[in-house]
């Protein structure tokens, strides 16, 4: 579990350049052709690894109840995320990490609810669960390595 685990830590440091290198405004900011912005994307990727690991379990989680209703999967942007909203979602993507694995290794995680994934993946465990986690941050980080292209201001 400490490579999944890495793994993880490493994808969140790469979420968080984002608000680095982009602009309130162009974390917002939906291209035309996409149905989400950046922003979304980094509030999905809590939100889902709060249902996956969290949900899955039965256990109480780490994230406001408001993040998980707006960032869940099935949802999409219906406003631009405020300063305020922007800097929780920052915080929480590193602020989720220390004490879900402690939670992973103080055994809290004793009852998994077996399901399928919307794509069709199959999870019988926790720790298929935190895989399925790191594919699914991968995925998202891969839309946003797209929309970044068409959110800069092109002079």
């Amino acid at each position: 579990m400490d490579s999944l685990f890495r793994a993880w830590q490493t994808s969140r440091m790469a979420y968080l350049k984002f608000f680095d290198n982009y602009s309130l405004e162009q974390l917002n900011r939906i291209p035309e052709g996409f149905s989400n912005n950046l922003i979304w994307n980094i509030g999905h990727i809590i939100a889902t690894q709060h249902k996956l690991i969290y949900i899955g379990s039965g256990v109480a989680g780490h994230i406001p109840e408001e993040v998980f209703v707006n960032y869940q999967s099935g949802t999409r942007p219906t406003a631009a995320v405020s300063q305020q909203e922007a800097d929780l979602l920052k915080r929480l993507l590193l602020e989720q990490i220390e004490p879900t694995i402690g939670d992973f290794n103080n055994k809290k995680f004793v009852h998994y609810q077996e399901r399928t994934t919307g794509t069709g993946f199959h999870l019988t465990s926790i720790a298929d669960a935190f895989e399925w986690n790191n594919f699914h941050e991968g995925l998202h980080l891969g839309y946003m390595m797209s929309i970044r292209k068409f959110v800069v201001d092109r002079q």
